[in-house]
């Protein structure tokens, strides 16, 4: 039997000296300076076109009804909170705890604060705000919770995997997720997927998203009706100098019979739930990922 992928791969010596060199510096200045450095990264990266093509094209077919600038600051503005989430994943540690009680609000828990600890719980979130602060919040100020993810790759992504596991977060991978996924609700552990990334065809099922087919991972909302368990969205939006923690919920779904359709309509009305609050805050999205590459299968 072949062993597991890994979830990260850091890359080789010289890059992740590298890596290692830079994030030791980012960690070394204020709070404040970081912020300012990232915003300015974020801005300096749509000017030099990384990706922006994409990020334009994408936002053309969500608003068309808005005019080429609108979709161009809404763009900019996207990557300077990407550039955020970035140095926010790899300086998160940093903020006491009681500075981290203080860092985010929660208009109101829809009774998710209840149930966690007490009973398995989805938790669907997205690419969205600061997600990884998020993270921060839900594993040392809230719950420590486990997390699906994709292998990563790169000294980067190897900093923010041992910080999220020093705060109590449990790694699943993406790939075959569903086994550990229940056995984590099985434990009473809320289990993450941010569910806003294209998966390949074969493995997803294709739900509107924006108007368009978008290949969705099924797991989310298999692992909840195998589970019998609810799923909440839970979103951080940027709002001044916090989080509000956007939180919808609890979805259910009564079982049909037909568990692959069953699954269809519980993603898809989760995924509607992620797109009516992008729409509110289009800024803080990723929309520099090529999030409808996928084609349905004829």
């Amino acid at each position: 039997m072949a062993a597991p992928k890994p979830a990260i791969t850091p890359g080789g010596p010289l890059a992740t000296a590298l890596v290692s060199l830079v994030v030791g510096l980012v960690r070394l200045l204020p709070r404040k300076v970081r912020e300012a450095l990232a915003r300015a990264l974020g801005s300096a990266v749509y000017t030099l076109g990384v990706r922006r093509r994409v990020a334009l094209d994408n936002l053309a077919h969500a608003f068309p009804e808005k005019s080429d600038a609108e979709r161009r600051a809404i763009a900019r503005a996207a990557y300077r909170h990407l550039a955020q989430a970035a140095v926010e994943a790899v300086t998160s540690d940093l903020i006491p705890d009681a500075e981290l009680k203080q860092a985010y609000a929660v208009l109101d828990w829809k009774g998710l604060d209840q149930r966690l600890g007490r009973e398995g719980v989805m938790v669907v979130s997205a690419h969205f705000g600061s997600w990884e602060l998020f993270a921060e919040v839900m594993g040392r100020g809230v719950i420590p919770f486990s997390a699906v993810v994709r292998p990563l790759a790169g000294a980067f992504n190897a900093h923010v995997v041992k910080l999220r596991q020093r705060s109590g977060v449990e790694l699943i991978l993406q790939r075959g997720a569903l086994r550990g996924m229940l056995t984590a609700l099985e434990r009473k552990r809320p289990v993450v997927q941010l569910l806003d990334q294209s998966v390949p065809a074969k493995q997803g099922v294709f739900v509107p998203f924006f108007g368009r087919p978008a290949s969705t991972s099924p797991a989310s909302a298999a692992a909840a009706l195998r589970a019998g368990v609810p799923i909440y969205v839970v979103l951080a939006a940027r709002e001044d100098d916090r989080l509000v923690m956007e939180v919808e919920g609890p979805i259910t779904r009564e079982p049909s019979g037909d568990f692959r359709a069953d699954v269809q309509a519980l993603t898809a009305e989760v995924t509607a739930v992620l797109e009516q609050h992008i729409r509110k805050r289009p800024e803080q999205w990723l929309w520099l990922h090529r999030r409808w590459k996928e084609k349905p299968i004829a």
